[in-house]
């Protein structure tokens, strides 16, 4: 289940999104409104569900979420960017990565299983 989160995420939500992987969570976060959405298989699936809702593409990053550690992880298929200097599937810009580990840890953090 994927769910498009803009505050702080229950326990409930925490759950439902490592339905699909158990260990972690897949996740879109848009580093301009600072708000995530969360779960399903792919990175896409996550990044689709902000776009459908007035997400712009360039905001958007992907990243994993480990509730158990509570660490991020900043690799995914969409991170290929090279129009916006990024060649890689790991954010390579501090700036993006550090604001992507805000959103995550901020709506993310302190919930786990």
């Amino acid at each position: 289940m994927i769910h498009l989160i803009r505050d702080h995420a229950t326990q409930a939500q925490i759950d439902e999104m490592l339905q699909i992987l158990g260990a972690y969570i897949k996740l879109a976060v848009d580093i301009e409104q600072g708000i995530l959405a969360g779960g399903g298989e792919l990175h896409a699936d996550c990044e689709q569900v902000l776009l459908e809702n007035g997400s712009q593409q360039e905001n958007i990053w992907g990243a994993d979420w480990n509730p158990f550690t509570q660490k991020v992880t900043y690799e995914a298929l969409i991170n290929i960017r090279p129009r916006q200097n990024n060649r890689s599937m790991e954010i390579l810009d501090p700036v993006i990565r550090e604001r992507v580990e805000q959103i995550a840890r901020q709506i993310l953090g302190g919930v786990g299983t």
